[in-house]
């Protein structure tokens, strides 16, 4: 029997309307799942309060073992998992081979959680044992996107489990399968108790339920800035964590040392890799003067060689778009970039939803595809003569998430790198990178900072607590 049997892949009974899992290179109705309501949000969560009290008290090795198990059974599953994430959210295979591989790591490094020191004995002015210990918060709501479905829900998923919390999941209903409804099918099967872990896949009033329900006191988002703004706004009003990772607008610098022969295909992944829906895109090329000419060309070149088509039938270099709507924003803004004065070196074409890698050159502030989040693939350009004016350039965005440095003096670039604010920093490299074990964050519009990986989970998904004990009762002067 396969891992995710459409007859019993949803156990529990929601609200919803029925909706179907749609293949976007092809329109077709893959299946059909129920959809959460804002009404299922307070039983789920409730249900997992009830569950979770029990979990924490589990021995450390037990919750370790499901999580290794887990991992273990997305290597297992591979081939079915696979096909899901390529038809169901346009992946070509290798960024669905990259997506699990990252989701069994994620699993291990869960695990390890599991039997990490727990606090720290604190000295004392009084005759007492005095000592912090890390404790689950309860229940963590996980609110995830489309983009790198499986990824993006296991991130946050794994580790919550791991340290002794449930969870209430709503992935993005355009991919309620390979970002949700697989992630249930897995645990289930690697042996976690009943109650731990809930899956609504819903919409904004579903998230908007779970961001307010009082038996959820952490949320764990990641998506547009639009929508965080207001995950931070309601959590904000209702005295609760909310672990905020957002868009981009991530710069490439090329310094005037660079080796095009090498950053070319650099560049081109940094933008187009899954058709340019990935937060960490590379959405501005900032090229030195003396090799911005060769560099659009080039660049062009690139973009017009690569395969666009159905992942699941052929082998292309790029997918589909998720839908109609994400291909009427791309294709507005780069209708509205050429409209301000950009030049078309490539692309700006689509038949259906898969859109041309695109390649804009003669940008500047007033490029609607250079100033903003496009999401979608395409590379705008642009020249700097010197290496404050590509600093001041790079700096200059609402956004801080990720930035890629290309010189052949990698000191040079680190020193660079400290003139520009961001989370994330590569050095000879593009901007969309990601491990299990490293600290994945933005500043500014791109969210609250580094919450994944390591130390970055404890903080996310435990409070800490100030313990003393005494032999005798404390005396007082009255």
């Amino acid at each position: 029997m396969p891992l995710l049997d459409p007859t019993t892949w949803q156990s529990r009974t929601l609200s919803g309307p029925q909706h179907p899992v749609t293949e976007p290179a092809t329109g077709d109705t893959l299946g059909t799942v129920v959809l959460a309501g804002a009404e299922d949000v307070a039983p789920a969560a409730e249900a997992a309060r009830a569950a979770q009290a029990e979990w924490a008290r589990v021995p450390h090795f037990v919750r370790a073992g499901v999580l290794r198990k887990a991992g273990d059974l997305f290597a297992a599953h591979a081939e079915e998992l696979r096909e899901w994430l390529v038809r169901e959210s346009g992946s070509i295979p290798g960024k669905a081979d990259f997506e699990l591989h990252v989701a069994a790591q994620e699993c291990y490094e869960a695990a390890a959680l599991a039997s990490r020191p727990a606090g720290q004995v604190l000295p004392s002015e009084a005759p007492r044992l005095s000592y912090t210990r890390r404790v689950p918060v309860g229940v963590v709501g996980v609110i995830s996107p489309f983009n790198a479905p499986l990824i993006l829900s296991i991130r946050s998923v794994a580790p919550a489990l791991a340290l002794g919390n449930a969870v209430v999941l709503k992935p993005d209903p355009r991919t309620a399968v390979c970002g949700g409804l697989s992630l249930a099918a897995v645990f289930a099967e690697a042996g976690l108790p009943e109650g731990l872990l809930h899956v609504l896949p819903g919409g904004p009033e579903t998230g908007a339920a779970l961001v307010a329900d009082p038996r959820v006191p952490v949320i764990s988002f990641t998506g547009s800035t639009a929508a965080g703004r207001a995950v931070g706004e309601a959590a904000g009003r209702h005295l609760k964590r909310a672990h905020l990772e957002l868009g981009g607008n991530s710069a490439l610098v090329v310094l005037e040392d660079a080796d095009l022969d090498a950053v070319i295909s650099t560049a081109a992944w940094g933008s187009f890799f899954h058709q340019g829906q990935i937060c960490m895109t590379t959405g501005r090329h900032l090229v030195h003067a003396s090799l911005y000419e060769e560099y659009v060309e080039r660049l062009a070149a690139k973009a017009d060689s690569l395969a666009v088509g159905d992942p699941h039938r052929a082998q292309v270099h790029l997918g589909p778009l998720i839908d109609e709507g994400q291909l009427t924003k791309v294709h507005g803004l780069v209708e509205a970039s050429t409209a301000a004065g950009a030049k078309l070196a490539a692309g700006g074409t689509h038949e259906n939803l898969f859109y041309r890698p695109t390649v804009l050159a003669g940008v500047d502030d007033r490029t609607p595809a250079y100033a903003e989040e496009v999401f979608g693939p395409v590379a705008p350009v642009r020249a700097f003569s010197t290496p404050d004016e590509a600093a001041a350039l790079a700096a200059e965005s609402s956004y801080g998430l990720s930035l890629g440095i290309v010189t052949r003096d990698a000191a040079r670039g680190l020193e660079l790198a400290e003139r520009i604010p961001t989370g994330i920093v590569h050095i000879n490299d593009q901007t969309v990178n990601d491990e299990a074990v490293a600290p994945f964050g933005g500043i500014a519009a791109s969210g609250t900072g580094a919450r994944f990986g390591g130390e970055a989970n404890l903080e996310a998904f435990t409070d800490v607590r100030w313990t003393t004990v005494r032999g005798d009762v404390a005396p007082y002067p009255f």
